[in-house]
């Protein structure tokens, strides 16, 4: 299994991610990652499953900050 953990600190919700892999990141309402509400410095995903590996991955690639680590 794999997780995604994101620096909050880094993050300024450029959205890139939610474009590319919208099954595990989302903008709420105000523009900003939706998990932003449960994490303020960093955000550690509960495990997912392994068909979401090419779009997560992509999703790290896309983030202009460079906040998304794809572990496992």
């Amino acid at each position: 299994m794999m997780r995604v953990v994101v620096d909050l600190e880094k993050c300024q919700d450029h959205g890139q991610c939610a474009f590319s892999a919208p099954q595990v990141f989302a903008l709420d309402e105000n523009g900003r990652l939706s998990f932003r509400s449960a994490a303020t410095d960093t955000f550690v995903s509960a495990d997912l499953d392994e068909s979401l590996r090419d779009d997560v991955e992509e999703a790290a690639e896309a983030c202009p900050l460079q906040a998304i680590e794809v572990e496992g």
